[in-house]
């Protein structure tokens, strides 16, 4: 196979230099999460009040929070934080998504609008309102956020994947498949499964980020993470509190909160560009 046919999606997202820049972003944040252990020079969570709130040195790079833990450490595990929930999160909800909308877009028509109407019921619920309902039920932490981003999100995924069961059961293949007496569950998994994924995975990615900031912005708010596990919601919390004294806390508690938001939404926007069939005009020769 000659070179130039290798990789044609990581060829596509390389060609584009705003994809590019987003892919090493991406990568970066992914090796920070899963290595933070060995990258991160000090604990997250010791304690040193003699040197609180010192600015950057040689020593603390990004300087010390209010209570003198090394700043750097602390947005290190908070990459391992945000990450973990987002792809966890949006994993359960496209996982729930996808089976709840091959079965409403195939299965009979009343268990289509049961479905759909669990659906529009979900999706009219606010998130924060919802959040502090689950939160005050089960107690902030990881799992409750995971919980709460994954049910305010699986119901959009399934309404997309109806939407393209709807659009394919009546194809010709899929009608020959019913005339060769084919199972429901054959026709869903072999036939229809695989021509529906893609456009939930372009959704899927372009939803991380979103992911990312909600649950800096409930950590921000004291609705996220358990202290003392690092999140760059509550570093930018504690940075705002000491604002006046440390301002470098904002802006190092901000600045990987914000490439990671771009990293993510331009290179979900780049595999939209390859992965969408109406778009493969754009994909470079």
């Amino acid at each position: 196979m000659p070179d130039r046919q290798r990789f044609p999606l990581l060829r596509a997202l390389l060609a584009d230099p705003f994809t590019c820049v987003a892919l090493f972003l991406v990568i970066g944040f992914l090796i920070t999460a899963v290595f933070a252990p060995w990258l991160a020079p000090y604990s997250p969570v010791k304690i040193d009040v003699l040197h609180k709130l010192q600015p950057p040195s040689l020593g603390h790079w990004f300087g010390t929070d209010h209570l003198g833990r090394d700043l750097l450490s602390r947005v290190i595990y908070g990459a391992r934080t945000a990450l973990t929930i987002a792809m966890v999160s949006v994993a359960i909800a496209g996982t729930i998504g996808l089976l709840l909308g091959l079965i409403a877009g195939y299965g009979p028509r009343w268990l289509d609008a049961i479905l759909v109407l669990t659906f529009d019921s979900l999706n009219s619920l606010p998130m924060i309102m919802f959040a502090l309902a689950i939160i005050t039920v089960l107690g902030a932490g990881t799992g409750t956020l995971i919980i709460v981003i994954a049910a305010t999100s699986f119901p959009s995924y399934a309404r997309l994947i109806r939407a393209q069961t709807l659009a394919l059961k009546n194809s010709d293949y899929i009608l020959a498949e019913r005339l060769l007496d084919a199972s429901a569950a054959r026709i869903i998994f072999i036939h229809l499964l695989p021509n529906v994924v893609g456009p939930l995975i372009i959704l899927l990615s372009m939803d991380i980020p979103v992911v990312i900031m909600v649950e800096a912005g409930l950590s921000f708010l004291g609705l996220g993470v358990r202290p003392p596990t690092p999140s760059w919601g509550s570093i930018l919390y504690d940075g705002y509190t000491s604002i006046r004294s440390a301002p470098f806390m904002v802006i190092f508690g901000g600045l990987p909160l914000v490439l990671a938001t771009l990293g993510f939404t331009f290179l979900g926007e780049g595999l939209r560009d390859y992965l969408d069939p109406r778009l493969q005009l754009r994909r470079p020769a």
